[in-house]
C-alpha cells in the first residue's frame, strides 16, 4: 500500500524524523525511511536551505516544548507557559511559511493555510 503526502506535509514530517532520530539514536529508523523513502523522488537540493530552516525552527519548537513534555510544567509556573506557547505559535507561523515557500519551489499546488489564525 502507498501513501502520498503532499510534499510539504512529507518534508515537515522528514524533518521531525530526522531530529528524533539524532535525539532517540536511530530509534525511529523505519519512521525515518518512510519518509526519506517518498521524499528521494523530489530534487531537495532546490530547497536545501529551507530545509535547514525548517530544522532550525522545529529545534527551537522542540526545546520550548522539553519541559512540557517532561511534565515538568509545575516548574515553570503560568506566566513561563503563556510566554512559551506564544513563543511556539510565532514559530509555528515561521514554520509554515518555509512550507509554503517549498510548496512553491516544488510545484505543490498544497498550501498549509490557517483560518482564524494570525499565520493568514
Amino acid at each position: 500500500m502507498s501513501i502520498f503526502f503532499p510534499i510539504i506535509e512529507l518534508l515537515d514530517r522528514l524533518v521531525i524524523a530526522q531530529i528524533k532520530m539524532t535525539k532517540s539514536g536511530n530509534e525511529n529508523q523505519a519512521e525515518y525511511n518512510f519518509y526519506i523513502d517518498q521524499a528521494n523522488q523530489y530534487d531537495l537540493s532546490k530547497v536545501d536551505q529551507l530545509l535547514k530552516d525548517l530544522e532550525a525552527v522545529h529545534l527551537q519548537i522542540w526545546s520550548l516544548e522539553s519541559d512540557l513534555r517532561k511534565g515538568l510544567e509545575s516548574n515553570l509556573g503560568y506566566e513561563e507557559i503563556g510566554r512559551r506557547a506564544v513563543e511556539i505559535r510565532n514559530w509555528n507561523n515561521k514554520r509554515i511559511q518555509i512550507k509554503n515557500q517549498m510548496a512553491e519551489i516544488l510545484n505543490c499546488e498544497v498550501r498549509e493555510v490557517k483560518i482564524d489564525h494570525i499565520s493568514q
